[in-house]
């Protein structure tokens, strides 16, 4: 036996499209890291990027369970002194909710070149509808 090294010639990427109506934040965002890492593939090579593409539709309509949906904040930092933003989970869901599900997903894929490469096959988008119909996406049941 001889082992298999895929290549960029070897790989087939493949399109999914996730509805995240009445969907936990967290499980789905594992689920899309992982189809985005491409662990969910047999040929999967950690060195590799052999993941597929994931279309995320209805990110308006993702639940936070518990007490989080009015605990949870989100930071970020301008770069000047005093310049430190905070936004509820709340206010930004009415927003801009693509940003939730995009900053979930990020987090956890690979923080290195590669990690970066992943993220740009994610798309989120804040209706059903999306422009990604040519490349025929399958839909993807991410169940937890």
């Amino acid at each position: 036996m001889s082992t298999f090294v895929p290549s960029s010639k070897d790989l087939n990427r493949k399109w999914f499209v996730v509805d995240a109506s009445g969907k936990t934040l967290g499980r789905l965002a594992s689920g899309a890291a992982r189809v985005l890492t491409g662990k969910n593939n047999p040929q999967y090579t950690p060195y590799i990027d052999t993941g597929d593409h994931v279309v995320v539709i209805n990110a308006e309509k993702i639940v936070l369970t518990g007490m989080k949906a009015q605990q949870k904040l989100y930071r970020r930092y301008t770069g000047f002194p005093g310049g430190l933003r905070e936004e509820e989970f709340t206010k930004l869901l009415v927003r801009k909710p693509e940003a939730i599900l995009e900053e979930a997903i990020k987090g956890m894929l690979p923080k290195s070149k590669m990690g970066r490469q992943m993220a740009t096959k994610l798309k989120v988008y804040r209706g059903d509808k999306h422009p990604h119909e040519a490349q025929q996406p399958q839909p993807l049941e991410i169940t937890a």
